[in-house]
C-alpha cells in the first residue's frame, strides 16, 4: 500500500513510479504534488495508492509540513517497508480510505454536485489473475461486496443442499420407534422421523460471510444486500470476531471447503478478520476512484450536514457577482424569543491543520451578507413576501436583524475518533472577526459578524459518508442551535441589550422618527409586539458618556430594562412597569379619569373628531376623589369595567368643572342628567397603547357602576 498527501510537493524521483497513471506535472525544482484525493491502483508497482486529504498534514518545525504532525509525508510512501507509522496509525490509514472512498461515492451519487471533478472507472490488471502485492482494507471490503453481487447463483445452488433432505422421511427409524395408527386397513404414523442431512460445512462460513457484509453496512453505510435468512452474528458477539476469534474460527474450520468459490469466499473472510494478511484475489478489473478540488468536496459535506438544500427564498448559491453561498439556513432569530427567524450564512474552509483564515475569505463572507440582504430586500420592494416570511429590515426603525456568518473549518482528533463531532470554537489566533461603517450600530446593514469554528473531520466525513437521513438531520438540529446559543454569548461579551416599551403617554413610533439620527441602528423591532424594541449598545469604554446619555433620556420616555438575548421581553418589562413612571420632567400628570363607557365603538364618532368631553360629576365619594385630584389628570380612559375593549387617550390642558349650562353646544355628554360635568380636552389622534392597565382594579359599588372615578397610571398596572 502506498500513500500519497494531496498538494504536499513530492520531489518527482521519490515518487515517479507511485505517480504512474496520474497526471502530475514536475516543476522547475523538481518537485510534483497531486491535486486530487482518493485511491488507484498502479499497474506498474502492482499495488494501491491512496491518496489523502491534506487536512493530515501540520505545520511542524521549522515550518515542515508533517502527516500526524511528525512525520514527512516522504517516510510514509510505502506503508510496507520501512514505515515509521506505528500500529495505530497504520490502522487508522486502513480505515480512514474507506470513509475517503464512501464520501466520494455519496458525492458522486447526488446528481445536485459538480461531478465533473470526480473521476471513476475501471482498469485491466496486467495479465488474467496476476496477483498483487499487496490488498488494503478497502480492497477487502470492496472485494467482498463484489463477490456478493457476483456469486447469487453460488449461494443458491449453497442454500439450496443445505435444506435439502429436511422433508424426506426416515421411515426404517419412523417404523422401529413411533406407533402406527390403523385406519381402513393402513398404518399412519403421526410422527415421522425426517432424514437429517449429513453434510453442513458451508452453512456457517455463510453465516459468517453474511455478518461480515451486515457489519460493513452499518458502520460504513454501505448498501445491505443480505439474500439470507440466517441467525446473523452481531452486537458483542461480533465483537469478538474482530477482536481475534474470527480467525480462530476459520482456521478451525478451512479443512471443511474444497471448491474454489468457497476457498475464495473464506480466503476474503478470512482477509477481513486480519486486515494485513495478503491475501490473492483474482480480479479481471478494479474500480478506482479519484476527486480533483477535494475542498468542493468538504464544501457539499458542510452543506449537507449544516445549511438548506435548496436554497431558502430563491436564492442560487452563484450569485450576481459570480462569488458562491456555500451554506445559508434559516433559523431562530438571535433576538427573538419567539418565532421571528434570519439568515445564517456559513462558509466551509478546507485547510491543513492549524491554517488560519486569510483576509480575502473573511471579505469574501462578509460580501455573501451584504448579497443576502439586497436579496431580500428585492423581494420587499417588488411587493411580494419571500416564502420564509424573514423581513431584515424594520420598516419603523430603519434596522436590521443581526445576520450571523460563520466559518466551519476541518481538525483531526488526535486520536481518530469518528464518534465525538468536535464542533469548537476554532483555537486559532482570531475566532471571530467584525466590520463596520459605523461604530456601535449593530442593527446596521454595514456590521457585519463573523464566527469561526472548527468540526472533526472524521465525524462529518463518517456522518456524510453513512448518508443516513435520520442521523444527518439529529446533528444539524444540534449544531444549529450550537451556533445560536454560542453567538448570542459572544455578542453579549460586546454589546449590552435592553428591551424598551414607550411610556402610555407617548408614541414610540413617533418618538423614533423624531430622534432617528441618535437612534439609527441602535434600535430595532424583532418582537411579536411591534411596540417593544430592542436596543443595543457597545461595551468599549469609548461609548459610555454616549451610552449613558442616550439611555438617560429614552428612561423619560421608555420602559428600559436589561434583557440579555434569549431572555423573555415581557418577563423583564412586566417587573419595570409593575414599579410604574413618574412624572416626566415635562410635567406630565399620572392621574387616570376612568369613564364607563359600554358600546364605545358606536359612540366614538360623538367626540374624536373634537375631542371636547363633559363627563357627568354626581354628589358622591368617587366624584369627591375626582375634583380633588382634577389639576392631576392626565388621562382619560374609556372602559366597561374588563381588561377587554379599552382606550386611552392623553389630555391637552387643564380640566376645569363647569355647570350644564355654561356648556358648549358641540361637547359631548356622557350623561345628561346631572347639573355638573368635568370638562376635559383630549387628543383624539393618538390613542395610547392601554395593554398595561386594569380599569377592573378600581373597586366600584353597583350603583356607581357606570360613574366616573378617579385612580393613577400605577394604581391600574397589575
Amino acid at each position: 500500500m502506498r500513500i500519497l498527501i494531496e498538494e504536499y510537493p513530492y520531489e518527482a524521483a521519490v515518487v515517479k513510479d507511485i505517480l504512474h497513471g496520474i497526471d502530475a506535472l514536475e516543476n522547475v525544482e523538481g518537485r510534483v504534488s497531486i491535486h486530487y484525493v482518493g485511491y488507484y491502483y498502479n499497474t506498474l508497482l502492482k499495488d494501491c495508492v491512496f491518496i489523502l486529504p491534506k487536512v493530515l498534514l501540520k505545520d511542524g518545525k521549522e515550518g515542515k509540513e508533517l502527516a500526524f504532525g511528525k512525520y514527512t509525508p516522504e517516510a510514509i510512501v510505502n506503508l510496507d517497508a520501512d514505515n515509521p507509522l506505528n500500529s495505530e496509525e497504520r490502522n487508522f490509514l486502513y480505515k480512514f480510505a474507506v470513509w475517503i472512498y464512501r464520501a466520494i461515492v455519496v458525492y458522486k451519487n447526488d446528481k445536485r454536485n459538480d461531478t465533473d471533478i470526480v473521476y471513476h472507472a475501471t482498469i485491466n490488471q496486467i495479465g488474467n489473475g496476476r496477483k498483487r502485492l499487496s490488498n488494503t482494507y478497502l480492497d477487502i471490503l470492496l472485494s467482498l461486496i463484489r463477490f456478493n453481487r457476483e456469486n447469487q447463483s453460488f449461494f443458491f445452488f449453497v442454500i439450496k443442499n443445505l435444506h435439502s433432505g429436511l422433508n424426506k422421511i426416515n421411515w426404517t427409524r419412523t417404523m422401529a420407534t413411533q406407533t402406527a395408527i390403523v385406519q381402513q386397513g393402513r398404518p399412519i404414523y403421526l410422527n415421522p422421523v425426517n432424514k437429517k442431512r449429513q453434510i453442513n460445512f458451508d452453512e456457517e462460513l455463510l453465516v459468517i460471510y453474511f455478518s461480515i457484509l451486515n457489519y460493513i453496512a452499518d458502520t460504513y453505510g454501505f448498501p445491505k444486500e443480505l439474500c439470507c435468512q440466517f441467525q446473523l452474528i452481531t452486537g458483542n458477539r461480533f465483537e469478538t470476531y474482530l477482536n481475534g476469534f474470527g480467525k480462530t474460527r476459520l482456521r478451525q474450520i478451512k479443512y471443511k471447503y474444497y471448491s474454489d468459490k468457497a476457498l475464495q469466499l473464506w480466503d476474503l473472510c478470512y482477509a477481513f478478520f486480519d486486515e494485513a494478511r495478503i491475501v490473492h484475489i483474482h480480479t479481471e478489473q478494479r474500480e478506482y476512484l479519484l476527486v480533483k478540488s477535494f475542498y468542493i468536496v468538504f464544501e457539499a459535506i458542510i452543506d449537507e450536514l449544516v445549511g438548506d438544500n435548496p436554497l431558502p427564498d430563491g436564492m442560487e448559491k452563484k450569485q450576481e457577482d459570480g462569488k458562491i453561498v456555500d451554506h445559508l439556513f434559516t433559523a431562530q432569530s438571535l433576538i427573538d424569543s419567539e418565532s421571528k427567524q434570519t439568515y445564517y450564512i456559513g462558509d466551509s474552509k478546507y485547510y491543513k491543520m492549524g491554517h488560519e483564515l486569510g483576509s480575502e475569505s473573511i471579505y469574501k463572507q462578509y460580501t455573501y451578507a451584504r448579497n443576502v440582504i439586497q436579496w431580500n430586500l428585492d423581494i420587499f420592494n417588488s411587493g411580494q413576501i419571500p416564502a420564509s416570511g424573514i423581513q431584515l429590515r424594520d420598516e419603523v426603525t430603519e434596522g436590521y436583524n443581526i445576520i450571523p456568518n460563520f466559518f466551519v473549518s476541518a481538525k483531526m482528533d488526535e486520536h481518530f475518533d469518528y464518534t465525538h463531532d468536535g464542533i469548537e470554537k476554532t483555537d486559532r489566533r482570531k475566532n471571530r472577526h467584525k466590520q463596520v461603517q459605523f461604530a456601535n450600530r449593530l442593527f446596521d446593514r454595514d456590521t457585519l459578524l463573523l464566527f469561526h469554528y472548527d468540526v472533526n473531520f472524521l465525524f462529518v466525513l463518517s456522518l456524510y459518508a453513512r448518508n443516513n437521513t435520520s442521523q444527518k438531520q439529529s446533528w444539524k438540529d444540534k449544531v444549529r442551535e450550537k451556533f445560536r446559543m454560542e453567538i448570542q454569548e459572544w455578542l453579549q461579551k460586546d454589546y449590552s441589550f435592553y428591551v424598551m416599551k414607550a411610556h402610555l403617554d407617548v408614541n414610540g413610533e413617533e418618538y423614533i422618527k423624531q430622534h432617528f439620527k441618535e437612534l439609527l441602528g441602535k434600535v430595532y423591532t424583532p418582537f411579536a409586539d411591534k411596540a417593544t424594541y430592542s436596543l443595543a449598545l457597545d461595551k468599549d469604554k469609548v461609548h459610555e458618556t454616549e451610552n449613558n446619555r442616550l439611555l438617560q433620556q429614552l428612561s423619560r420616555h421608555f420602559y428600559l430594562a436589561d434583557c440579555p438575548l434569549g431572555c423573555l421581553p415581557e418577563t423583564v418589562l412586566g417587573n419595570i412597569i409593575a414599579q410604574g413612571v413618574a412624572p416626566s420632567p415635562e410635567g406630565k400628570k399620572d392621574g387616570v379619569l376612568l369613564v364607563m363607557m359600554e358600546n364605545f365603538e358606536k359612540k366614538k364618532a360623538s367626540f374624536l373628531s373634537h375631542g371636547k368631553l363633559a363627563i357627568g360629576i354626581k354628589y358622591t365619594k368617587d366624584s369627591m376623589e375626582i375634583v380633588e385630584h382634577l389639576q392631576s389628570i392626565g388621562y382619560v380612559l374609556f372602559h366597561h369595567r374588563s381588561d377587554s375593549d379599552q382606550h386611552l387617550y392623553a389630555v391637552r390642558g387643564e380640566c376645569m368643572i363647569k355647570s350644564a349650562e355654561e356648556l358648549e353646544e358641540q361637547r359631548y355628554r356622557n350623561m345628561k342628567t346631572t347639573e355638573m360635568y368635568l370638562v376635559a380636552d383630549i387628543d383624539p389622534t393618538k390613542e395610547l397603547d392601554a395593554s398595561q392597565l386594569h380599569s377592573k382594579k378600581k373597586s366600584y359599588s353597583p350603583t356607581t357602576r357606570y360613574d366616573a372615578q378617579y385612580t393613577t397610571i400605577q394604581d391600574l398596572i397589575l
